[in-house]
């Protein structure tokens, strides 16, 4: 059975921080692109980050240089650092994995609010 599992969301002022975390199973992680997007109120969802290698992580521009991507292999786990947040960050976070030609698994979503 697939589960992706986020956790870290809430309510953060502007400028602050959070750590959002994606724990998974059911799925070769270490051969999985992960990702986490987002869809704010009244929007598509939209890619913010991913990484397969830690060395080339991808983001999306209004995040660059603010967030940051990770995954630990041994832990089947993806996290997503986000600092220096601006309101319009708040949306609801959506971690995937992707394998080509094989799945494409979103986990249930976890909201962040950013107030200003």
């Amino acid at each position: 059975q697939v589960q992706l599992v986020e956790s870290g969301g809430g309510l953060v002022q502007a400028g602050g921080s959070a750590r959002l975390s994606c724990v998974t199973s059911g799925i070769i992680f270490s051969e999985s692109v992960m990702g986490w997007f987002r869809r704010a109120p009244g929007n598509q969802r939209e890619f913010v980050a991913r990484v397969f290698n830690s060395d080339s992580p991808n983001y999306a521009e209004p995040v660059k240089g603010r967030f940051v991507i990770s995954r630990d292999n041994a832990k089947n786990t993806v996290y997503l650092q986000m600092n220096s947040l601006k309101p319009e960050d708040t949306a609801i976070y959506y971690c995937n994995a992707w394998r080509d030609g094989e799945y494409n698994y979103w986990g249930q979503g976890t909201q962040v609010t950013v107030s200003s």
